[in-house]
């Protein structure tokens, strides 16, 4: 089942990188205001630090159900009109939309972590087709560069939902502070914006940028029936576990501990800043908000130095190695995270995330342009989606382990968490030396 156009795909321009790349912009907008936001609204609604990681599960086990059945069903799409991945961006804009708007009104904690669930869902729906439709558009030799274009307006797009509560509270003078139990102003008239940015942003991606049919469409549509079977269906997903390419498993190892860090980040900055800085542990309290407001903007700030490296790192990706680039970048990030137990003060919090930043870059570009080499251009879009797997699985894994340890190990001061997340990094970079990289080989 060949699903490519021709061997050679053309090259494209700029502006078509850019449109069929900007609905990422809304994508990690909907995103940037959950991993920023989330835990502040849970602990606002009661939800005790060590519990935190538990009530996060919602996003990766989401992740980890959805992501290869999507890349699944859009391999094995086709329609004149909507395509083969745009469906998806379609079907995953609306959901996530009406998510966003739900999720600063939920009243009490259950509702949050069910808000959540629909949510990461709708996300990973219209985000899994994103990747795979680099891969489906490209050139292996401008498919770097597709997935750098994403990666800045990933960094744009977190950039500016991470700063919507701190521009609402201090610019439009909205109240920051709970009342009724209930999360402030500025976080849900900021989750307001994201719904429809995320919804405008994955529609203009859907309406500027076309997909080739398959290239023997009748054989498709054959292929397609006998694929969508559910008993075929489930036999091809779970199989895949047993097919993955040998740089896709040296990969993983890496993407393992790489998200065993991200998570600990989002989970706990806040919490950390919060104590280590702002010294107090009262979600209730003005200083606590603040602290949330100041994370927003540490988010930000890492975002946007993602934004700026994502055209950065694949020059000197050329000049050296991917895997270079890539040890280097998750070496500055761990590094960079575990320094924040050191900073009392608020304003030098800034400078880890730089290199926090540098790391993200890399992240959401090198290890998806080195494992594109290695995949069957007929399967991108489940690959692509059981690589995922190894983004949500440490998450799982963090979930349950990560508060028993804070509580048990480290005191129950989460700053230190963030010390085991960067030292976890850390190991990541060290392993990218390890990995297979069959484009770079063939050089």
């Amino acid at each position: 089942m060949d699903m490519q156009t021709s061997l050679l795909k053309p090259r494209l321009s700029f502006w078509q990188l850019w449109n069929m790349s900007f609905g990422f912009f809304g994508i990690q907008f909907g995103f940037a205001l959950q991993s920023a936001n989330v835990s502040r609204i849970f602990s606002t609604l009661g939800a005790e630090a060590d519990k935190l990681p538990l009530f996060w599960l919602a996003a990766p086990v989401t992740g980890l159900l959805v992501q290869p059945v999507i890349g699944y069903l859009s391999d094995n799409t086709w329609h004149p009109y909507w395509g083969r991945r745009r469906p998806f961006f379609f079907a995953g804009a609306i959901f996530a939309a009406i998510a966003l708007f739900l999720m600063p009104n939920s009243s009490a904690l259950w509702m949050a972590v069910a808000v959540l669930w629909i949510l990461d869902a709708a996300i990973n729906i219209s985000m899994e087709p994103f990747r795979a439709f680099v891969v489906d558009k490209l050139d292996a030799s401008q498919q770097t560069s597709g997935f750098a274009m994403q990666t800045f307006f990933i960094g744009c797009g977190a950039v500016i939902a991470s700063l919507l509560p701190t521009m609402f509270s201090d610019v439009f003078g909205v109240s920051n502070v709970p009342t009724g139990g209930m999360v402030p102003d500025t976080v849900r008239y900021s989750f307001y914006v994201g719904g429809a940015v995320f919804f405008l942003s994955v529609m203009y991606t859907f309406i500027t940028s076309t997909e080739a049919p398959p290239q023997n469409l009748e054989k498709f549509n054959a292929d397609r029936k006998h694929a969508m079977r559910l008993g075929v269906a489930l036999r091809e997903i779970i199989k895949g576990f047993a097919h993955m390419p040998k740089t896709m498993v040296q990969l993983a190892f890496v993407q393992f501990f790489t998200w065993i860090a991200l998570f600990a980040m989002w989970i706990y900055t806040g919490t950390a800043i919060a104590d280590n800085v702002y010294g107090t542990t009262d979600a209730q309290s003005a200083a606590y908000q603040s602290a949330g407001n100041w994370v927003g903007i540490m988010f930000a700030v890492y975002n946007g130095v993602s934004a700026l490296a994502a055209f950065i790192l694949p020059v000197f990706a050329r000049a050296t190695s991917r895997k270079l680039v890539h040890t280097t970048c998750l070496i500055i990030g761990g590094v960079s995270l575990a320094s924040i137990f050191m900073i009392h003060q608020k304003e030098l919090l800034i400078i880890p995330m730089i290199g926090v930043g540098i790391a993200w870059a890399s992240i959401l570009t090198m290890p998806y342009a080195i494992l594109a080499g290695s995949l069957p251009a007929d399967r991108m879009g489940y690959f692509m989606g059981l690589f995922n797997f190894f983004v949500v699985i440490p998450q799982i894994a963090s979930g349950l382990l990560l508060g028993w340890m804070t509580t048990h190990m480290f005191g129950g001061h989460t700053v230190n968490t963030l010390i085991l997340g960067g030292a976890s990094m850390v190991l990541a970079g060290i392993l990218t030396l390890f990995v297979t990289d069959k484009a770079a080989a063939a050089k």
